[in-house]
């Protein structure tokens, strides 16, 4: 027999080292294929042609705010809302109610980015003025929908 007897002296601090940095790695690897591995999703593939859910054209709410009157117009095409605005807004109302401009052009804003009424915030000093014109608009799409979308 013609082998040599070969000594290696680890010391306990490189394993360790070793050892944290090995897991480490593991570790990071795992989270970056969870991170970036394609997730599948319950949403249909997109074909380029959107479905409609609406039926194009305005449609109007009328709010009744005192005395007076105010409308709130929706303008949607097939698959989009397209402009939300307040209509025959008065002097008295406006001077009456100053937070009625500012909340809708807020709302629009946000509805027009999501092209939802889900999850709209506003500030808590605009609450209710912001949930009476969050209705009006609900109302305004419902006419809007087609009636065999969700």
């Amino acid at each position: 027999m013609n082998s040599k007897t070969k000594i290696i002296v680890l010391h306990l601090k490189e394993l360790v080292y070793t050892g944290i940095f090995i897991l480490l790695g593991i570790f990071l690897t795992v989270l970056v294929l969870v991170m970036f591995w394609p997730q599948k999703t319950g949403a249909k593939p997109s074909t380029g042609v959107e479905t409609p859910r609406y039926q194009p054209g305005k449609y109007t709410t009328t709010l009744q705010i005192g005395d007076s009157c105010l409308d709130v117009e929706v303008v949607v095409d097939a698959s989009c809302i397209t402009s939300v605005r307040l209509e025959n807004l008065t002097e008295v109302v406006s001077t009456m109610y100053p937070l009625m401009e500012p909340c809708m052009e807020t709302l629009a804003r946000q509805i027009l980015n999501t092209q939802s009424l889900e999850d709209l915030t506003y500030p808590e000093e605009n609450q209710y003025t912001s949930q009476l014109l969050t209705k009006a608009i609900s109302a305004a799409l419902k006419k809007a929908k087609l009636p065999d979308t969700p």
